[in-house]
């Protein structure tokens, strides 16, 4: 049987009771095993601990993940963040690197939205720490006190760029409905994005790799929700699947040309 491309999904670095622990949600793999149809495995959250190059020797794309922390402001400049507000340094230090070293590389990337965020910072980006208290934006949260399902409904819809990544996988739609779990978004977009889609008080909610060597999506939703039933969802994973399948055959045949020679 065809072995399916390998996909590394990032981990948050967590406190379970009294063990220090990395962790990622179910959601993301399931969406890689099934949509991408790849075979998923969690990477941990240990920096410099970790060599990059053994990473991207090992993986034919990777997975940036959504996660309850944010991504802490001196790396893009801001100013400190308000109190209680969730940070993850090992997750920082892991993740982003490790962008830029995929796309200079040709990993494909997917980057959902805390995933999404990181890739605007490792570019040079800035973000909105509090978008529902920032002039000109609506309130993109969601309702902590709601059951998932209805926390990860469809919420708005987002006005797709014609002619870019996300339009041809909405089929040439102008408009698609997303869910909507975040209260960070992108202020200053980063060297090298180029925006893909806009809420419609004009956030950034998708954006691509200019030139990249491969897939690399990211987007501010969380189509790993729907990734069986939304068609946009299943269009994302299956893109980014297939992008690694072509990682791995071009990963094989260098290897096959590495030993002939």
């Amino acid at each position: 049987m065809k072995q399916r491309p390998l996909v590394g999904i990032t981990a948050d670095l967590t406190q379970i009771d009294a063990y220090r622990s990395h962790t990622c949600g179910e959601k993301y793999v399931t969406a890689i095993a099934e949509s991408a149809n790849a075979f998923a495995v969690v990477l941990p959250a240990l920096g410099e601990r970790q060599s990059i190059a053994d990473v991207l020797g090992t993986v034919d794309g990777l997975l940036f993940t959504g996660s309850y922390s944010n991504v802490e402001p001196h790396h893009y400049g801001g100013a400190p963040s308000a109190p209680g507000t969730a940070h993850d340094a090992a997750r920082d230090a892991t993740t982003l690197p490790l962008l830029r070293a995929a796309i200079a590389a040709g990993v494909p990337v997917l980057a959902i939205c805390r995933g999404f965020q990181e890739l605007n910072v490792a570019c040079g980006g800035t973000l909105h720490q509090r978008v529902h208290e920032t002039p000109g934006f609506d309130d993109h949260r969601e309702d902590e006190d709601a059951p998932p399902d209805e926390q990860f409904a469809l919420a708005h819809t987002v006005r797709v760029t014609p002619g870019g990544v996300l339009h041809r996988l909405a089929d040439g739609r102008d408009e698609v409905r997303v869910n909507s779990l975040h209260h960070q978004g992108i202020e200053r977009l980063g060297a090298q994005l180029a925006i893909e889609a806009r809420a419609p008080d004009g956030l950034v909610e998708a954006v691509s790799v200019i030139d990249a060597p491969a897939f690399a999506l990211g987007v501010q939703w969380h189509p790993e929700w729907h990734h069986a039933q939304d068609p946009l969802s299943i269009a994302i994973f299956r893109a980014f699947g297939d992008a690694c399948r072509g990682r791995q055959r071009a990963r094989i045949a260098e290897a096959a040309r590495a030993a002939l020679a």
